[in-house]
Formats: structure tokens, sequence, C-alpha cells
């Protein structure tokens, strides 16, 4: 399994489970800085360099093809993110 966290919450939520020393997480630029993740001592760690803010379908597509070649034919759980007005 490998995880997508989008937010810093998100990414704070899946690097706190139990079993998160041992599975994939990615995250988007906007979850961690780049400062953060240089002091991040974890190596199941991955950052993209860009946000996932107001993005579009495509863009999240290709982050999933981006893991799918790291991490051939695992489920990726992707941190779903509602706004209330």
């Amino acid at each position: 399994m490998v995880y997508l966290a989008l937010t810093p919450q998100g990414l704070r939520e899946i690097l706190n489970a139990s079993d998160s020393v041992t599975t994939a997480v990615w995250c988007s630029a906007d979850a961690l800085s780049e400062a953060e993740f240089e002091k991040l001592e974890r190596d199941n760690v991955t950052r993209f360099t860009y946000s996932f803010a107001d993005t579009d379908k495509a863009t999240i597509q290709d982050a999933l093809a981006t893991i799918e070649e790291h991490h051939p034919g695992e489920r990726v759980w992707i941190e779903s993110v509602v706004f209330r007005t």
C-alpha cells in the first residue's frame, strides 16, 4: 500500500500511524516544505516538487503514474480533503 498525502495534516496522520515506518508515503509540496523534507529522517517518504492545490485531474493522474512506476501493482490511498463552507 502507498499513501499520497495532500496536506500537512494528512501527512502527519500517516506518519503517526503505527505502520507508517514500513509504508511508502508520497506527499505534495504543500504537505511538506523542502526544508522540512531535508530534515525528515524517514526513508519511506517521497516529496513531489509541485503543489496539488487547485490542480486538475491530469496532474493527479501524472502523479499516480509516477507512483505506479516506483510501486508497481500496489494500491494507492489518496487523502481526500473536504472543504466546508
